[in-house]
């Protein structure tokens, strides 16, 4: 599994494609995306995310720690659990699964916390299946 910018252009190599951004990126078209599927339910609330961009200093490693336990909480729960469910089911299925999102900072952005979410979940699965 790989996470990767969605202005990047899709390659053969990114197996399937799923969106994990609850908007859809600006000035990309849907056709230019190629997507395989675009899940909003697992990306951070809209009340999470404009508290993170709202805050100047959101990029430092201190309160990018506290945003990544707030969005993990809530992947813990309702609708955005069901949805990481489903992105651990691909990952578990898929040969490749990318996950893209549209944010600038390629280190502290969601798509990072979910990756290691869904990484993290797969792997706790298969050592209680074996």
């Amino acid at each position: 599994m790989r996470i990767k910018r969605i202005y990047e252009a899709p390659e053969p190599s990114d197996g399937m494609r799923v969106l994990v951004d609850r908007l859809w990126p600006r000035g990309m078209k849907k056709a230019d995306a190629d997507l395989d599927l675009w899940l909003k339910e697992v990306a951070p609330s809209a009340e999470l995310r404009k508290s993170w961009h709202a805050d100047p200093v959101a990029h430092d490693p201190a309160h990018f720690a506290a945003f990544s336990e707030s969005y993990s909480n809530e992947l813990a729960t309702g609708a955005s659990r069901e949805a990481l469910d489903r992105l651990v089911s691909l990952a578990r299925e898929s040969e490749r699964l990318t996950l893209l999102y549209g944010a600038r900072d390629r280190e502290s952005n969601h798509a990072v916390v979910l990756r290691d979410t869904v990484l993290q979940r797969a792997a706790e699965l298969r050592r209680s299946s074996g």
